[in-house]
């Protein structure tokens, strides 16, 4: 009689857990710190307000995207339903 054992299923519940331990680690302390040393760069090696400023609203951007990746995700699946036909009304496109 042949029996099946998955011999990765440990590994694969590890990786998985590290996987989401990671991305929190990246989106919650490494992509904040990343844009907080971005601005105090620009800020140090500039020492104008004009670059200074357009680092803030850059690395805000930038933080702000990553912050709301879900309500992106949902919003770009829900333009590409809609371009596609698939809720809404229908659209015209260029003929």
């Amino acid at each position: 009689m042949h029996e099946t054992v998955t011999l990765a299923a440990g590994w694969i519940q590890t990786g998985t857990g590290l996987g989401n331990d990671i991305k929190d680690l990246i989106f919650n302390v490494a992509i904040p710190v990343l844009c907080g040393a971005f601005v105090v760069i620009v800020g140090v090696k500039t020492k104008a307000p004009g670059p200074t400023i357009m680092a803030v609203i850059f690395a805000a951007i930038v933080w702000g995207g990553s912050a709301n990746m879900d309500t992106l995700k949902d919003k770009t699946t829900e333009d590409i339903t809609q371009y596609d036909g698939g809720g809404g009304a229908p659209m015209g496109g260029d003929q």
